[in-house]
């Protein structure tokens, strides 16, 4: 374990945002990470996973913690299921992966999400009608003001729409270390309705999918539409869907009468941000280094050293925007640091 100094953060967050850490480690073990939290003469300390769900607009001062313990286990398996327990530092997608090659299912639909297992959590990270807390059993989580270890339970967690106890009473004060799923072994039960899986599916000629069949298909949605890190700069979803009255979404109806939606309950409906977005003219337009993706409005990016301060401006026009044509705010789904 090494502490470091001035370290570009560049690499360690999937926009590409090019800040300083004035203190930066890595840590592999449970071991090294006690030791880092012993350390006394770090104030300030930022908590860094996969980098996949923040937009970083400055230098830190403090230490950055970067969280890359590895490892995966089965702790339980019967006939109908099996218990998976995974570490903070596995990529998300390769979990997934790992699941599939073993016919574990459940987490199909959320192939291709960056970040790692360990902050999964936070967000209840979802896609194609499928939200991590469908299958979440637990985690464990250390406190960084008693530095004990604590396991968190489903009803713990407090899990709403890309939301959980640790965006809110709990938010900077634990890191997850691990986090454990139920599966299921045989049987199945897919989620082929949403968007455009069941299209896809058929596009690839397959009438009775299995769960890896579903997780290919999602994988090439979301290819299509979302462009790779590696490539452009971008975290995702910026923003969450907005869920608003069904009176409200009746009245755009009047003006809007494509305006799509997802009931979520008998007096609310959910209404893709992306589309909001698009509606306003966003889509594809260019900010110089930066701007909103030609193929998902939900999507910033940024094309090549872009600040986080000119994203989040971005950002906050499309809010107003949206919010001045439509009536409806949308929420940033990042966290902005």
């Amino acid at each position: 374990m090494h502490i470091k100094q001035n370290i570009s953060l560049k690499a360690y967050n999937t926009f590409g945002i090019d800040v300083n850490a004035k203190h930066f480690v890595s840590v592999s073990s449970f071991d090294e990470l006690n030791q880092v939290l012993k350390l006394e003469n770090y104030q300030k300390k930022l908590i860094l996973g996969g980098g996949s769900n923040m937009l970083l607009t400055s230098n830190f001062d403090g230490l950055v913690i970067h969280i890359n313990i590895k490892g995966i286990n089965i702790i339980s398996k019967d006939q109908q299921s099996v218990i998976v327990k995974a570490n903070a530092g596995e990529n998300w997608h390769n979990f997934v992966l790992w699941c599939l090659k073993h016919n574990f299912g459940g987490i199909e639909n959320l192939s291709l999400i960056p970040g790692n297992v360990g902050t999964a959590p936070i967000q209840n990270i979802g896609a194609y009608g499928v939200e991590l807390k469908d299958t979440f059993v637990s985690c464990e989580a250390i406190s960084l003001e008693t530095k004990t270890l604590k396991t968190f339970n489903k009803e713990d967690c407090n899990f709403g729409y890309r939301n959980s106890i640790f965006k809110n009473s709990a938010k900077g004060k634990y890191i997850i270390t691990s986090v454990t799923f139920k599966l299921s072994t045989q049987n199945h039960k897919l989620n082929i309705n949403y968007g455009a899986i069941t299209s896809e599916l058929e596009n690839m000629g397959i009438k009775n999918p299995t769960i890896q069949d579903v997780s290919e298909a999602i994988i090439t949605i979301r290819k299509s539409k979302l462009p790779d890190p590696k490539k452009i700069g971008n975290s995702g979803s910026f923003f969450k869907n907005p869920i608003i009255p069904k009176e409200l979404y009746n009245e755009l109806r009047k003006n809007f009468d494509d305006i799509p939606n997802y009931p979520v309950s008998k007096t609310q409906v959910k209404v893709p941000a992306g589309w909001l977005i698009e509606k306003a003219g966003f889509k594809g337009k260019h900010f110089g280094n930066y701007g909103v993706h030609k193929n998902q409005a939900l999507v910033l990016v940024n094309y090549g050293n872009a600040k986080g301060k000119d994203i989040l401006k971005l950002s906050k026009l499309i809010q107003k925007t949206v919010k001045r044509i439509f009536n409806i705010s949308i929420e940033a789904e990042v966290n902005i640091l």
